[in-house]
């Protein structure tokens, strides 16, 4: 019986802006190295599983899509019976996917009830072919996140083509140096082919394309094994030594014959290639003795691969899914999946998808493609998860984390944790968001009159100030003599430490307008209520020629639990006088030096803008002043006048700017108060929050700072004592910079043999019982305490 659907209007070969999932299904991590493959919808591309969760088969119900190709992936086997070749120069190779993997594939009609369909038949050929060689969905991604903003240039704007001629084709010819027929540059201005570099990944190359732009001049060429029909190549200037776009590309390549519409993608981009290499960063995992620390397996000791500098993701998700509230959220073995059109961009779908895949123990499993010598006591690494869909939808919009660079891995906790909360929770599903929410409260009192005034505001973290003490050691003879210093070390500090300088009292100079008293107030914030998770920030960051600079302060901290509870503020008390509204007034006053500011005046600059900008500028000079205005002339609040009273102005704190600095670290209080030191202007806050880690911020004023009658408004968090934290897991980063390094998780549980909990590391897809954590700890970045 032949299937009726193989000439459907709707079958047709992916296109360049396709996404085409042939890797894992779009609603697990099920795979094509599982038995029973992986279905690719024919007409949408989707993948869905074969075995017993049978999400093809859902898919095929939801959207009425027959056609399905299934893909089995095994690893070859090679066997060398002969010895390996002398080698005779210099080469650089790489395995491929077609040295590392068999494929098997078949056609499947899910309605004509037919499982080996003739992939040759209809418009199946063109299909499946397009299925198997168009990037898969994590790769077109990769490549999407690497690619830079390319331009054109004069060089190419300017191109003047010599006599036409016919460039061979199909077949491309050769170098006009060497015999080569591949990594072909074509050169836009005369027409010659010559070989670009060699390359990672195993492509020759003799650079006999810069050697004729230096013999001729000729500055522009396109890769020919890269021209797809849509017009997109790898473009090359080398006079500007730079990629660039062709905006005149079919033109120019028509002018050698070449046709775009002919023309067939057969080697990888730039961009490509970069992606290869970068991937194949490797971290050792061995203790000090050299031996392999040991490999734990099942439920909650999944890893994930590194999808390229991705440790940042993967060490935060690991936290954050071994905490009970993620647990009962997402991990829902029971529940049916809800009915989602295009799973893989729904954020529930793939954080569920997630859940499962770290805590159900079915994909955690030595890699059996890993093969060790007979009766070896060796066990391999288990391959990890690659969740490349949630990394994508996480990084969707997001000017960095949309890209393949390191990141600053609590930047992205709290991005996750807005995600979250702004997706929808149906009863009685929750927000495990909530749980990481608390209320810090902030006392204003007047050193004079002893009026109060309290502030609140809703967090989420806390990011505390890591005391510096120097260790001040004598210069070694090889130092004097000019060798490069050691690196400054410092002297070991508490939590407790932290904690009390993070909530430390402080004198802050405002006048008093309720009694016109100038000496000051005293400010304290401390905790209104506590969270069920405390996530703390240690910022050991300080600013190095305008560039943040980690400092490797130990912080110690013991896995015994603790008490917070005198950090916890007594609030109003009956007793306490409470300040009017416009009782505090900042004491800051600003003179524009006069003869500048009447040098700008003449320029034509109003008066705001002239006083404002000296006062961002040191009230020193014109020329720095008049530099500062043109840079600031689209600022929404350029023509307000400078404001110096006790409350925030609007423009000076703006939620979203508010939110650009929580995103590096900086909690609300905090960012407001920068915000409105500095004008509102945000590169100059972040500077003012760096020379102040000690200011506690400013905090937003409750609706009700006195006595409350009628119904108290919720907040988040428990207002209970004692208040007893203990350490769960930490996020380490090694490396001088927050977006460079390697981030690693420790996390602290039960492991099968042990009587008490251990602490498990997660390097990426390698999961191993930790061993001298103490060590780590002290120079975590981020940690985590739960409420016991």
């Amino acid at each position: 019986m032949a299937c009726k659907h193989v000439n459907a209007a709707e079958l047709h070969p992916p296109g360049p802006t396709h996404s085409v999932y042939r890797e894992d299904c779009t609603q697990c991590f099920d795979s094509i190295d599982d038995s029973a493959g992986l279905d690719v919808c024919l007409y949408c591309f989707n993948g869905g599983c074969t075995g017993d969760r049978k999400h093809s088969h859902l898919h095929y119900a939801l959207k009425n899509h027959p056609l399905v190709l299934n893909i089995r992936r095994t690893r070859r086997v090679v066997v060398r019976d002969e010895p390996p070749q002398k080698m005779t120069k210099i080469a650089i190779s790489a395995e491929t996917e077609a040295d590392r993997y068999n494929y098997e594939t078949t056609v499947r009609c899910y309605e004509c009830n037919l499982d080996n369909v003739d992939k040759l038949t209809g418009k199946l050929g063109a299909a499946v072919e397009g299925v198997m060689k168009a990037n898969t969905f994590s790769r077109q991604e990769e490549v999407k996140a690497w690619e830079q903003v390319y331009t054109s240039c004069e060089h190419i704007l300017t191109l003047q083509q010599e006599a036409p001629r016919q460039i061979q084709s199909q077949d491309l010819g050769h170098c006009s140096l060497c015999d080569l027929q591949e990594n072909l540059w074509l050169c836009l201005q005369c027409g010659n082919l010559g070989c670009g570099r060699a390359q990672f990944g195993g492509l020759r190359g003799h650079s006999h394309g810069l050697e004729h732009k230096n013999t001729t001049g000729h500055a522009v060429a396109v890769k020919l094994g890269s021209i797809t029909p849509e017009g997109t190549a790898d473009v090359y200037c080398y006079t500007c030594d730079e990629e660039r776009i062709d905006n005149d590309l079919g033109k120019h390549l028509a002018h050698w014959g070449i046709i775009l519409a002919e023309r067939q993608k057969t080697e990888k981009s730039l961009t490509e290639m970069q992606v290869d290499e970068n991937m194949r960063y490797e971290f050792s995992m061995t203790d000090e003795d050299g031996h392999e620390l040991q490999k734990l397996f099942g439920g909650g000791f999944t890893g994930l691969k590194n999808l390229g500098n991705s440790c940042y993701l993967a060490s935060s998700l690991q936290c954050l899914f071994d905490l009970s509230q993620f647990k009962d959220r997402y991990y829902l073995p029971q529940a049916e999946l809800p009915v989602i059109e295009d799973p893989a961009q729904d954020l529930e779908t793939q954080l569920r998808k997630l859940g499962d895949g770290l805590l159900s123990g079915r994909y955690s499993h030595p890699d059996p493609d890993v093969r060790f010598p007979e009766n070896s006591p060796e066990v391999a690494y288990q391959r990890g998860l690659a969740p490349a869909m949630l990394k994508v939808l996480i990084g969707k919009g997001h000017e960095e984390f949309s890209t393949m660079r390191q990141q600053d891995a609590f930047e992205l906790l709290l991005h996750v944790f807005k995600l979250i909360t702004r997706s929808q929770h149906k009863a009685p599903l929750q927000d495990p968001v909530r749980s990481f929410r608390f209320v810090m409260e902030q006392r204003l009192q007047c050193l004079s009159c002893k009026r109060v005034r309290y502030r609140s505001d809703e967090q989420d973290n806390i990011s505390i100030p890591v005391p510096l003490r120097k260790i001040t050691q004598p210069a070694t003879e090889a130092e004097e003599a000019g060798a490069t210093p050691k690196v400054d070390e410092y002297e070991a500090v508490t939590l407790k430490e932290c904690l009390d300088s993070f909530t430390s009292q402080e004198i802050v100079e405002l006048t008093c307008s309720a009694c016109g008293s100038k000496d000051g107030f005293s400010k304290r914030s401390l905790f209104q209520t506590f969270p069920d998770v405390l996530v703390v920030n240690a910022r050991r960051f300080v600013i190095v020629n305008w560039v943040p600079t980690k400092v490797n302060v130990p912080v110690v901290v013991g896995d015994e639990p603790f008490l917070l509870d005198a950090y916890k503020s007594p609030g109003y008390q009956p007793s306490e006088e409470l300040l009017p509204e416009d009782a505090v007034e900042s004491k800051t006053s600003f003179l524009a030096n006069e003869e500048v500011a009447q040098q700008l005046e003449g320029m034509g600059f109003p008066r705001n803008r002239c006083e404002k900008a000296l006062h961002a500028t040191g009230n020193a000079d014109a020329n720095t002043a008049m530099e500062w205005l043109f840079a600031h002339m689209e600022d929404p609040d350029i023509d307000a006048p400078l404001d110096f009273g006790g409350q925030v102005s609007t423009s000076t704190a703006d939620p979203e700017k508010i939110e650009m600095l929580g995103a590096m670290g900086f909690g609300p209080p905090q960012a407001r108060k920068a915000l409105k030191e500095t004008g509102g202007d945000v590169e100059r806050a972040v500077e003012w929050l760096f020379s102040h880690p000690d200011d506690q911020g400013e905090f937003e004023e409750e609706e009700s700072a006195g006595p409350v009658t009628g119904a108290v408004k919720e907040v988040p968090g428990n207002r209970e004592l004692p208040a007893s934290f203990q350490l769960q897991s930490i996020i380490c980063h090694k490396g001088a910079s927050i977006h460079a390094g390697h981030y690693v998780a420790f996390i602290r549980k039960s492991v099968s043999g042990e009587d008490a909990p251990a602490w498990v590391l997660y390097n990426d897809e390698k999961v191993v019982k930790a061993l001298d954590v103490e060590e780590m700890k002290k120079f975590a970045y981020v940690y985590f305490f739960k409420r016991t």
